[in-house]
């Protein structure tokens, strides 16, 4: 089957308005991007934000005519549609097997490895293997704050210990420490897709009977260990929910945070934790804190 796409600019038009009017005449998928260089920063969890020059991309198969589709959109959003829409072939392409190609296993400390599912073992008779699909859900290790938490991880002493993985994405991080010795893993997350996602990452990786997943809001019992790596700004206003389920003399990692933001993230939790390390990676850093008695 072949696709195309029809871009146009939001302009004064309404997200809500157009992903509305794109789906009800047929669009596989619809993506909003910048036109500009605009950076949007620090979304709240569920909120769109988007740039003030922003282009809307509608993807359709081969069986819906392009110009009934551009006529219908004029009915639906006005009549300017018309001239500002444009039509372009989209090449078939197995996306997801060009993304794999492109993503590598990885090592993160002494023997932590995440590894594509498709891989060969490294040759390390001491990994520690994550084997790991991400699907829709965000989380693979090549971002620097994945990486950061990845790397906490693998020098905490976990063996026995239960973990709440805050905003778990994959699951990457739950499944990491269960992998590294946890007892018992909590993954909560906003997202049904990466809920999803953690589950069947736990499955395949022979660790699902010791993780549980709740969405948001979570019922939490204090846990040994807390991580949570989302955005400074949400990671502000979880401060209480994450200050309670982290038992006392546990360990808290937070990551997501610009370095320029690591002084407001600190203060939220100064009350109830002593800070243990804060370490950085290109712009980005990582939190690790203890509860205090």
């Amino acid at each position: 089957m072949t696709f195309y796409e029809i871009e146009f600019p939001l302009s004064a038009l309404t997200s809500e308005a157009v992903e509305a009017a794109l789906l009800e005449i047929g669009a596989g998928s619809i993506t909003f991007s910048d036109r500009g260089d605009e950076p949007v920063l620090e979304p709240r969890p569920g909120e769109i934000r988007l740039w003030s020059d922003t282009l809307v991309r509608a993807l359709f198969d081969e069986s819906r005519d392009p110009a009934l589709c551009i006529h219908q959109l004029a009915t639906r959003l006005g009549p300017h549609i018309t001239s500002a829409a444009r039509v372009r072939a989209v090449e078939p392409r197995d996306w997801e097997r060009v993304w794999l190609a492109d993503w590598k296993s990885m090592r993160f400390g002494r023997r932590l490895w995440v590894c594509p599912t498709t891989a060969a073992a490294p040759d390390d008779t001491n990994a520690v293997i994550v084997r790991l699909d991400p699907g829709l859900a965000f989380g693979t290790g090549t971002h620097p704050t994945t990486a950061m938490c990845l790397q906490a991880l693998e020098s905490l002493p976990l063996s026995g210990r239960a973990l709440i993985d805050y905003g778990c994405g994959s699951g990457i991080l739950g499944i990491a420490a269960l992998m590294l010795g946890a007892a018992h893993v909590t993954a909560v997350d906003l997202d049904p897709q990466a809920l999803i996602a953690t589950r069947d990452n736990a499955v395949r990786n022979g660790v699902s009977a010791h993780l549980d997943t709740q969405s948001v809001p979570a019922k939490l019992q204090p846990a040994d260990f807390v991580i949570a790596n989302i955005l400074a700004e949400p990671l502000i206003e979880l401060a209480p929910t994450l200050t309670a389920a982290c038992a006392v003399n546990g360990d808290l990692i937070l990551s997501g945070i610009l370095k320029t933001q690591a002084y407001a993230v600190k203060a939220a939790y100064a009350s109830a934790f002593d800070m243990v390390q804060v370490v950085g990676r290109d712009d980005w850093c990582c939190i690790h804190a203890r509860r205090a008695s």
